[in-house]
């Protein structure tokens, strides 16, 4: 693997030195499982809490009267300004990735902190982004680092089961919400709840993410999962066209994921369930990175992704064409089930590319999926101030995605693989 972006320490460090450090006496290796809910907890944490408790706890804010609609929206603004400049990080620095795993876990917590202390808006906009870049950062380092362990020690089929994390933590934060308010907590009271369950978490796995080598005749990736032997690192018309689609994709979701309470409590005024599509949307998520794990690794991507971009869409427009109880709670699942399904899938198609070199191509995706999410909220609020309702801005998101759908079934037919074959 390449020195830059190697998300094998060991290997980064020397070549030559993984057989003697594998037999040497003390060494635990962590298990499949084991990486696979490290991982899992890791994007839990710094996605599920650090990016998305925002999104149950802005109505409490709202009530609270801090912020107001505006400041809202410019505060998820940030914090996706703060997810961009991370991931536009990840592909130049050098770093030991599992350090950028720990420090952005223990970075996530205290910025959650920070937003159960007084400061107002100038320190939360701080908060804020820079919680977008240690998201962005974790999410790439923990995703590189353990889908590369998980193909070392023979089970990639595991990686799936990472992705469930943001599922499950906005779940929790979203029910956690829910009976915040239903308690008349205030919105501090809630950042502070959360920031103990993310260092609960944070200490559950932070010895996994040490250096573990594997060792010499460990399980060994299956061929149908490896990336191509001449794989390499070329900007061409493929890579771009997965990257703006990527991209899109951050687009089409973003205004769903920030705005959905406040969009419900504003369709249906009085409703309880207004607290509770926002946790449906988690368990979607949850449920549609756990289902992506039974998918064939011999699938082609591409197809994965125009039917996950094609569902998201159908998930985004039920929002605007029918706007009750059953439509909010079909589309918070439609919605959520390819969300983190989709970034697998993106993530292996980048593993299929530019094998060893993945890490730098997840990180120039990241950062145009950052791009996408930066241009939601603005949009969102600017369109609720022409036409004083979100409809026009699920709109958008929905025909976005729609289009990502297009361009990943345009690449199967530009790009068609070569038949697999027998017995592979």
């Amino acid at each position: 693997m390449s020195k830059l972006h190697s998300l094998d320490p060991d290997q980064a460090a020397a070549g030559a030195a993984s057989p003697m450090q594998a037999e040497q006496p003390g060494i635990r290796h962590a298990g499949p499982v084991a990486v696979a809910v490290a991982g899992l907890v890791s994007l839990a944490v710094v996605m599920g809490i650090g990016r998305f408790a925002f999104t149950p706890l802005l109505p409490m804010m709202l009530h609270d009267g801090i912020v107001d609609l505006h400041q809202g929206g410019w505060l998820a603004t940030v914090n996706y300004i703060g997810y961009f400049l991370g991931a536009a990080l990840c592909m130049v620095i050098r770093p030991d990735a599992l350090r950028m795993v720990r420090w952005g876990l223990v970075a996530t917590v205290l910025l959650t902190l920070g937003m159960a202390l007084p400061g107002g808006m100038p320190a939360w906009s701080l908060w804020r982004f820079a919680a977008g870049v240690a998201s962005a950062v974790v999410l790439v380092y923990t995703a590189g680092w353990c889908l590369q362990r998980l193909a070392e020690l023979g089970k990639p089929e595991l990686g799936g089961l990472i992705f469930c994390g943001p599922g499950l933590g906005i779940v929790a934060t979203g029910l956690g919400a829910s009976g915040m308010v239903g308690a008349g907590w205030h919105a501090d009271h809630g950042w502070l709840a959360f920031t103990v369950l993310a260092a609960v978490l944070v200490a559950l796995v932070w010895r996994i993410f040490v250096a573990t080598p594997v060792a010499a005749g460990a399980g060994q990736a299956p061929a149908g999962a490896a990336a191509p032997a001449g794989a390499a690192a070329r900007l061409d018309a493929q890579t771009w066209a997965l990257t703006l689609a990527y991209g899109l994709a951050g687009f089409g979701y973003i205004i769903t994921a920030t705005f959905l309470p406040v969009i419900a409590r504003e369709a249906l005024p009085g409703t309880v369930w207004a607290d509770l599509f926002w946790p449906i949307f988690g368990a979607g998520v949850a449920l549609g990175a756990l289902l992506a794990t039974r998918v064939s690794m011999a699938h082609d991507s591409r197809k994965l992704l125009t039917l996950s971009y094609g569902m998201q869409a159908l998930g985004v427009a039920i929002a605007v064409l029918w706007p009750t109880v059953a439509g909010f709670a079909l589309s918070s699942l439609l919605a959520g089930l390819p969300f983190t399904a989709l970034v697998a899938f993106a993530m292996r198609e980048a593993r299929r590319l530019w094998g060893p070199h993945a890490p730098r191509l997840m990180g120039l995706m990241t950062a145009s999926y950052g791009l996408g999410q930066i241009a939601g909220p603005p949009l969102a609020t600017a369109l609720v101030a022409r036409t004083g309702g979100f409809a026009s801005s699920l709109a958008c998101a929905a025909a976005a995605l729609l289009a990502g759908a297009l361009v990943f079934a345009w690449m199967r037919r530009a790009w068609p693989l070569a038949p697999a074959r027998s017995g592979s």
